[in-house]
């Protein structure tokens, strides 16, 4: 865990907030030694999916990674707002991505969780099952 101020109150639209929290995220997964790939891919049309950080680990390993962040742990937390549903959209998205890859990469999904001024990264939070 990293130490990490995020103020719910803080000033700015929520998504000046969120891209601040992903800033915060790839940084983080930067110094772990990941590399980014993209920021922000969405998929065509409503509906779809949009994955916060594409990043690729040292062996090859693509990560689709979600970042939440929450100002304290009230209603279940950051982690746990990562609902079945933003879990599909997500799958859906990387799914769309891996199509521009003759033979898919190894995958993982992880959740970089920002809440009370720290950052836990949950490597492997759920699968494209």
């Amino acid at each position: 865990m990293a130490l990490w101020s995020f103020n719910r109150a803080a000033p700015g639209s929520p998504r000046s907030r969120g891209n601040a929290a992903e800033d915060a995220a790839l940084a983080h997964l930067l110094r772990a030694g990941l590399t980014l790939v993209e920021r922000n891919y969405r998929t065509p049309g409503r509906g779809g999916g949009e994955i916060d950080l594409v990043m690729r680990e040292r062996g090859g390993t693509l990560v689709f990674v979600e970042v939440r962040a929450r100002g304290d742990a009230t209603h279940g937390g950051a982690a746990a707002s990562v609902s079945a549903l933003k879990q599909r959209r997500v799958v859906l998205a990387a799914r769309h991505y891996l199509l521009r890859h003759r033979t898919p990469p190894p995958c993982r999904f992880d959740v970089v969780a920002i809440e009370g001024g720290c950052i836990d990264w949950l490597k492997g939070a759920f699968d494209a099952g």
